[in-house]
């Protein structure tokens, strides 16, 4: 009967030691602190002073807010399904395009960040933000029980 009660005792000590590490897989995504995580990330990474990261996060969010208007668009278009082969084409056109303007957008920023800030912190800082994303997707797929993709037979599509 002892054991039976230590049993249960240690089960439950257990159980509430990882209740706070289960709850917190299952929130949701917040975009606030994603941002406040990549930005803290890229000013440790970059060793951005106060007031270089001053400088740089409002280019920075500006940058990530006109290019998202930009991949919006980019995702409205490919979501089209197109009747015949010169829509298909013209929908491709379209998404290229965008995606050359959010490319534009980014060198746009990046000139004006180099006029703000040295050249090897701006370096450092995309270098920075490259990285946090990859990190945070490696994170997403361990919590999705993923890793690598699976390989699938040659010639054959899912």
């Amino acid at each position: 009967m002892k054991y039976k009660i230590d049993i249960m005792l240690i089960g439950l000590l257990c159980m509430v030691g990882l209740l706070p590490a289960v709850a917190q897989e299952h929130k949701k995504f917040s975009p606030e602190k994603f941002e406040a995580d990549m930005e803290a990330y890229i000013t440790r990474e970059a060793s951005l002073t106060p007031q270089e990261a001053a400088a740089f996060f409002p280019l920075f969010r500006e940058m990530h807010q006109k290019q998202r208007a930009v991949y919006d668009r980019v995702r409205q278009t490919g979501k089209q399904k197109p009747a015949d082969d010169k829509a298909a084409t013209e929908i491709v056109k379209q998404c290229d395009k965008l995606s050359l303007e959010a490319k534009q957008i980014e060198q746009q920023y990046h000139n004006k960040m180099l006029k703000a800030l040295a050249p090897s912190k701006v370096y450092e800082a995309i270098r920075a933000e490259s990285r946090f994303h990859r990190q945070m997707m490696k994170g997403w797929q361990k919590k999705q029980g993923g890793g690598k993709p699976t390989e699938r037979p040659k010639g054959k599509r899912p």
